[in-house]
């Protein structure tokens, strides 16, 4: 099976904003994410990318970007199914106004049994973006072969949720994984189970300094802003 290579998109203007942008149209990157994403084509490099495949929304095309301009022999692929968590009523507001919010501390602690007011539930998300791997882990080992590598450009909730599901892990545990803005996480699927090879690799540990305010202990939702 193939080996997937996970993207999130590069730093948006809703990240630095501490605004739960969701599906909220045009959301792009700022210009930390910008550059973030001129990096990426570097990054990957030595990496033989049989396809492509994106979330819908600005912030993942614009994070893919100069990757398409340095590979012009790939066009990337759209997939709803791997786009953002549908927040609901909580789309656009401010995560600080929202952590008051009873429904928080079920994300936080009981996510299995979290679901937006007027959105969609976090296991149905899940389930979503599972299913939208699986069918294309068994078209990219048809197309190109069962050793080939291919990319998904997504979002913090979304991939943590997809690590989630390669380890085994039960949906109520995957608030423990963190993925930064233009992080890549990699993971490899076999006959027998997936291995998770990578996990949010920046290329950078700045985010792991010491700050001047000790980082809260709730999960960033839908994945937070990165390092300062």
């Amino acid at each position: 099976m193939p080996t997937l290579i996970l993207v999130r998109h590069g730093r948006s203007t809703a990240n630095t904003e501490g605004l739960l942008a969701g599906w909220t149209p045009g959301v792009g990157l700022d210009e930390r994410g910008a550059a973030q994403a001129a990096a990426l084509p570097g990054r990957l490099a030595e990496l033989p990318l049989a396809e492509i495949v994106t979330s819908p929304l600005l912030r993942c095309q614009e994070t893919l970007r100069p990757l398409l301009a340095a590979r012009p022999e790939l066009s990337p692929h759209t997939d709803d199914r791997i786009g953002e968590c549908h927040y609901g009523d909580w789309s656009g507001r401010k995560l600080a106004e929202l952590k008051d919010e009873p429904l928080m501390e079920v994300v936080q602690t009981h996510p299995s049994a979290a679901a937006f007011p007027g959105g969609e539930s976090m296991r149905s998300m899940q389930t979503r973006a599972a299913e939208a791997v699986r069918e294309w882990n068994a078209r990219v080992a048809r197309d190109h072969g069962p050793d080939a590598v291919y990319l998904m450009c997504s979002h913090g909730d979304i991939i943590k949720s997809l690590v989630a599901d390669a380890l085994g892990l039960h949906l109520d545990l995957f608030q423990r994984i963190s993925v930064e803005p233009c992080s890549i996480t990699a993971i490899r699927y076999t006959r027998l189970r997936p291995f998770l090879v990578r996990l949010g690799d920046t290329g950078d540990f700045a985010s792991l300094a010491p700050r001047e305010e000790p980082p809260s202990g709730d999960a960033p939702v839908g994945g937070g802003a990165g390092a300062p």
